[in-house]
């Protein structure tokens, strides 16, 4: 029974030393400095692939509304949740969705556009108009030109 006993009273110390501490700690900030920018940016790619696709969607839905009302356009985009005639609304939600940045998309109908066309678009991240990178604008057309 005593040799099990100075057996625990002879044990080294279990644990890191400071030394090792340290190498891990170096080691996890280079990684955090390497990972962390990449995915950074990678989150800034699909919130603005999110703003494109919802607004490819609302395009397709405009579309559809001239289609079936004879070449004329919706004044705002919250017509497109209106039921004509009993049947199911062109834009089947609650609400008009809103972008990455939980603003309402705009929508100017040719009427205001002027050029024959209509146009839906947000701001981006700085949510004011122009704007580089992830705070350009984002917009039907600049989608169908490639701009973005």
């Amino acid at each position: 029974m005593k040799l099990q006993q100075q057996r625990y009273l002879h044990r080294p110390n279990a644990g890191f030393s400071l030394p090792e501490m340290m190498v891990v700690i170096v080691i996890i900030g280079l990684l955090a400095t390497l990972v962390v920018p990449n995915v950074v940016r990678q989150l800034g790619k699909a919130i603005g692939g999110k703003a494109k696709a919802d607004i490819t969607s609302l395009s397709t839905s405009v579309d559809q509304f001239a289609l079936e009302n004879a070449g004329r356009y919706p004044d705002s985009l919250e017509q497109l949740l209106e039921s004509v005639d009993g049947e199911t609304p062109i834009l089947n939600r609650k609400s008009v969705p809103k972008d990455p940045w939980k603003m309402q998309y705009m929508y100017d109908p040719p009427s205001v556009t002027g050029t024959g066309t209509y146009r839906i678009y947000t701001f981006g991240a700085d949510k004011s108009p122009g704007g580089e990178g992830e705070n350009a604008d984002i917009s039907n057309i600049t989608i169908q030109e490639g701009e973005e």
